[in-house]
């Protein structure tokens, strides 16, 4: 049986754009982790595509300035618990089932993710080059993970008690690096 979510090789890091750019190159090393982690949660999981509850996962996982911007160690405890029981109680009714509230057009370069994963990685890279950046980073990404509400990011923070409104004002008010 073949995966669900094309397996790439270290060669092959990085998704075709229609413009023949690599997506991952207009990510910062960390947030290239990032995606890479939440591919593998992702396979783990059984799910066809990555998610936003993918990719919020995986920045809680590696990257200390989203870590910072979410808050104290309990909130991201809690945040955790939440992403943690996705395979085994709330999250099993995403499974089988594509994430796309239909508040963002959809992205068909960005294969194995879903179309609001795509969206928001794409308005990751469009905030990073608003604020001057080369490429985009976890903030960035978090940033733009929290600005749909249709988004399965947004109803685990919910769950968490974490409004995604206070996220997003803290991303805006982070100054992240310009390289």
């Amino acid at each position: 049986m073949q995966p669900r979510i094309p397996r790439q090789s270290a060669g092959e890091q990085g998704s075709r754009r229609a413009d023949g750019a690599d997506v991952d190159a207009r990510f910062s090393a960390e947030l290239a982790s990032v995606v890479s982690g939440a591919r593998r949660r992702a396979v783990r999981d059984g799910d066809r595509q990555i998610d936003t509850a993918h990719l919020l996962h995986s920045l809680l996982e590696y990257d200390p300035d989203v870590r910072a911007v979410l808050g104290d160690g309990p909130q991201i405890a809690r945040l955790l618990g939440y992403l943690v029981q996705r395979s085994i109680g709330y999250g099993l009714r995403w499974q089988g089932t594509v994430e796309d509230s239909g508040a963002v057009p959809v992205v068909t370069e960005a294969a194995g993710f879903s179309p609001l994963a795509a969206a928001a990685m794409e308005y990751a890279c469009a905030r990073a080059a608003r604020r001057g950046a080369a490429r985009a980073c976890g903030v960035d990404l978090l940033a733009a993970l929290v600005v749909d509400p249709g988004a399965r990011a947004v109803e685990v923070l919910g769950r968490a008690a974490v409004d995604p409104c206070t996220v997003l004002h803290r991303c805006d008010s982070h100054v992240g690096p310009t390289s």
